[in-house]
């Protein structure tokens, strides 16, 4: 069974669904949990002469932080021990998808679990997907989450 789990967070509600099926994934296996949130504040560069690199940076890390404060919480209250880490990206040629990659290493993990927004046709072609490219790369299982549709928010069960 697994005895280190990543998971990724981003703040979205895809990748709180994710966050909870790790904490039930750890649980069963008395598995370790390690939550990462990847800054990238490269994204935009092509809008650089618009935006403020450093106002975006630190929004990215406060929701960085967010999202990292309620995984501390929800391991705390389940009982499941783990911790947490912020990364960021190298540089404008790296992405998240590879910063997971060397997370995951770093970490020794067994599995990695994140969520999905499920876009797909020109919706995914023009953001991406982090989940997909990562999948591609990966050494270790993968577990993809995706929100349930008819669910606005995480039962007070999980």
């Amino acid at each position: 069974m697994y005895r280190k789990i990543v998971v990724a967070l981003d703040g979205s509600k895809s990748s709180r669904w994710a966050l909870y099926e790790a904490v039930e994934l750890a649980q069963l296996a008395q598995a370790r949990l390690h939550a990462v949130y990847v800054v990238h504040p490269w994204c935009v560069s092509q809008y650089a002469g618009y935006i403020d690199p450093g106002q975006l940076r630190r929004v990215l890390l406060e929701d960085g932080r967010i999202a990292l404060e309620e995984a501390r919480r929800v391991m705390a209250e389940r009982g499941v021990p783990g911790d947490t880490e912020m990364d960021e990206t190298e540089n404008a040629a790296d992405d998240v998808p590879r910063c997971l990659s060397r997370c995951v290493q770093r970490q020794g993990a067994d599995l990695m679990v994140m969520g999905t927004h499920g876009r797909h046709g020109v919706g995914r072609l023009l953001l991406g997907s982090v989940a997909e490219a990562f999948l591609r790369r990966a050494d270790v299982p993968v577990l993809l989450v995706r929100s349930p549709q008819d669910l606005d928010e995480i039962p007070s069960s999980l």
